[in-house]
């Protein structure tokens, strides 16, 4: 079936999230403080680890500069926000819990971003919808489950959310990778340098993360979301014109 490993990924979320809120409550300020910094500490070794894979660090830079100010300009951060307080209006009601201090938005973006951008991401996605193959997914579904607990149990009920993140960005890589199957293998468009970059780009914004996190410095992370977008474009725009990266 095309789409069970994101499928498996969106349930152990469900699962770890709900986890999370309910231990969440029963943790005391100093060991949600404890945590907290604990995932900081991980979120800056996943991101440095990330952003340490391009191939040119010209153009994750470019693309988080620039990202940074499209998103600044355009208010990503202020309307993400006015989202997240609005379905926290609207579906909280329906869960048994809080986001502590209403860190709605917060909890969506960081594991958003945390589960949903990365090589293995896409590695199992392309797997999943090219030949069915959903080992790599399973395995990060394990993986995102424990995290999301975490995740929950310290930045709230945001995290729950990421689920949709997963379904239409990690479901739809192997939405798009079943339909080009035809001509594509897995191996090539998972070792693409656009895909690389991408990740590298995303790298850098979960580094932010984990420096908010551990209360380093607050990192708009949410502004800087265009640069996932923009780091596979400058790849593919520069190639065209025959730069060599």
């Amino acid at each position: 079936m095309i789409g069970t490993g994101t499928l498996i990924n969106i349930v152990t979320v469900i699962i770890g999230s709900t986890v999370g809120l309910l231990v969440g409550k029963r943790l005391s300020k100093n060991l949600q403080d404890i945590v907290m910094k604990g995932l900081g500490l991980i979120t800056l070794i996943i991101g440095f680890r990330m952003a340490l894979d391009t191939q040119n660090i010209f153009i994750p830079m470019g693309s988080v500069v620039l990202g940074g100010l499209i998103g600044e300009l355009g208010g990503i951060k202020a309307r993400l926000d006015g989202l997240g307080d609005y379905l926290e209006r609207v579906f909280v009601k329906l869960i048994p819990v809080d986001s502590p201090d209403g860190n709605f938005t917060k909890g969506f973006v960081t594991a958003s971003l945390v589960f949903a951008v990365g090589p293995m991401t896409f590695l199992g996605a392309i797997q999943d919808g090219l030949t069915g193959d959903y080992k790599l997914l399973a395995i990060k579904a394990g993986l995102d489950g424990f995290a999301s607990m975490i995740f929950a149990a310290t930045l709230g009920v945001g995290v729950l959310f990421s689920v949709f993140t997963l379904f239409f960005y990690q479901g739809g890589i192997t939405l798009l990778a079943f339909f080009a199957r035809g001509g594509l293998g897995a191996e090539e468009v998972s070792n693409s340098l656009a895909v690389g970059e991408l990740s590298a780009a995303g790298g850098i914004l979960i580094i932010g993360i984990g420096l908010s996190l551990l209360e380093i410095k607050d990192v708009k992370v949410s502004n800087f979301l265009p640069a996932i977008l923009l780091a596979p474009a400058i790849v593919v725009i520069l190639s065209s014109f025959g730069v060599s990266l």
